[in-house]
């Protein structure tokens, strides 16, 4: 995936967001942001158009968020029939905030696989290390994608509140 386009959000007036760009976050720190981390919520919305959030355990790999889970979860059937989505970290201080689209996909064990099994390793601990082949069958073991279109991010806001435009 190419990098994103870096800009300012447009806020109201009020917000004290800076004018230039001074100040504007990079890339490979937010990226580390959703690497690191080990909890993060997920957003989808029902059929009946009220929203719906649950946390998720997750990895961020080559810029898009993989994680898994029965198709007969509440919010993978939401994304059977709207696959918007926003992953947010926990803190609303230092805030990551993706959006983008989630849809079904599965891993080759030799080459994605072999990395997602790697990067969920943080989660051994608490007694989650899928195997590279996990992912790897017809239904592709649970495994979806979140396909970033935009990232807000802040670790001081407002001085460094930074959007992220992929595509």
């Amino acid at each position: 995936m190419s990098s994103p386009q870096v800009s300012r959000p447009t806020m109201p007036d009020g917000y004290g967001l800076p004018d230039s760009p001074a100040g504007l976050l990079d890339w490979p720190t937010v990226a580390q942001r959703l690497i690191d981390a080990k909890h993060y919520w997920l957003s989808t919305v029902r059929p009946d158009g009220t929203p719906h959030s649950v946390p998720r355990w997750g990895v961020w790999v080559d810029d898009r968020f993989y994680y898994d889970g029965a198709p007969t979860t509440r919010h993978v059937r939401n994304l059977q029939t709207n696959t918007a989505v926003t992953l947010t970290l926990e803190s609303g201080a230092q805030a990551v905030i993706v959006e983008g689209r989630s849809v079904a996909t599965c891993a080759d064990p030799e080459t994605l696989g072999a990395q997602l099994s790697a990067a969920f390793a943080k989660y051994a601990g608490d007694g989650y290390s899928p195997g590279a082949d996990a992912w790897s069958g017809a239904d592709g073991g649970g495994l979806r994608v979140i396909v970033p279109e935009r990232v807000l991010a802040w670790l001081d806001f407002p001085t460094d509140c930074t959007r992220f435009t992929f595509g």
